[in-house]
């Protein structure tokens, strides 16, 4: 699929896979993620496995994270470019929806 292509299917992203995603920044297995999402959302968000698990394999079949190590327990995934980018065009999206809100409160 290609990169724009990719990029319209994951914009906008949902709440569930921005988190998903954002915690491959750092290489991480599932049950790493559930964590990391945990953590980063001070306990809102709690992902199920077939969630994390489904969307796992989604973005790997995307090409926007990729597994570098596998032993027999776990499986390590990381973010590529691809993934990345797509990332960034996501924040910048969500950026921009915090800046016009902000934007219309003040003029209330």
């Amino acid at each position: 699929m290609a990169n724009n292509t990719l990029k319209k299917t994951y914009t906008p992203m949902t709440e569930t896979m921005y988190y998903i995603l954002l915690s491959f920044l750092d290489p991480r297995h599932g049950y790493g993620v559930f964590l990391h999402v945990k953590e980063l959302t001070n306990g809102r968000i709690h992902l199920g496995a077939g969630t994390i698990y489904n969307s796992i394999a989604k973005l790997e079949r995307d090409g926007l994270i990729v597994m570098n190590a596998h032993n027999i327990r776990r499986k390590i995934y990381e973010i590529t470019n691809l993934g990345r980018s797509v990332l960034d065009t996501e924040i910048l999206r969500l950026e921009e929806l915090l800046n016009n809100g902000k934007v219309c409160l003040n003029e209330n």
